[in-house]
């Protein structure tokens, strides 16, 4: 056995010591020393006393606790598998919901691209008419107003006639002093206007 023994006189002087004990005697001086008991090793009444504690602590954990723990655990895993299965029917109830949507909308889009079709051709067929009937009415107003003209031509014409031929007559008259046949001179007047016009 070494020890060392340290003597500090001052902070620049050590001095150490070193004694160099027998095994075999224990002391200096070579006195036999009794073996003892072992610090590490158990002995048999704590080794009994550790496997009974043990045995029953075990008998205990078999009969209550492990029951207990495995109880809990198979509540927690159907409760994990039913609000897995919930959670699944959930999701598949709103894949459905979705689905159910879509064709909702794609039908409603259909019946509104049927009916805006139906309209335009009710409005197509409204507005042909429409403009059919303010055809006929511009044409007969036209044919009115045609007519009107060609009457109101007809009479300027007339008075256009009897103006020139009353005319023509009284100059003829004072050109030549006699009177012309008024018959003669309406139906010049009349070819020299058509020739005229046309």
């Amino acid at each position: 056995m070494l020890t060392a023994f340290v003597d500090v006189n001052s902070f620049s002087q050590v001095r150490v010591s070193f004694d160099v004990v027998s095994a075999e005697t224990g002391s200096e001086e070579g006195a036999p020393v009794s073996a003892g008991p072992n610090p590490i090793a158990p002995e048999i009444k704590e080794l009994a006393w550790g496997a009974g504690s043990f045995i029953v602590f075990l008998f205990l954990m078999r009969l209550f606790l492990v029951p207990k723990v495995r109880k809990g655990m198979a509540s927690r895993y159907e409760s994990i598998q039913a609000d897995h299965e919930y959670a699944s029917a959930t999701r598949d109830g709103a894949k459905q919901d979705v689905a159910r949507y879509e064709s909702a909308v794609a039908e409603i889009r259909s019946e509104a691209a049927r009916r805006l079709e139906a309209a335009r051709l009710t409005l197509d067929k409204e507005r042909s008419a429409k403009i059919a009937e303010i055809n006929e009415q511009i044409a007969a107003r036209r044919a009115q107003a045609e007519t009107e003209v060609a009457a109101a031509r007809a009479a300027a014409q007339g008075q256009i006639v009897s103006a020139v031929t009353a005319v023509t007559t009284r100059a003829t008259q004072i050109a030549v002093g006699v009177s012309p046949d008024n018959a003669v001179v309406t139906r010049s007047v009349q070819q020299a206007m058509e020739g005229t016009r046309s």
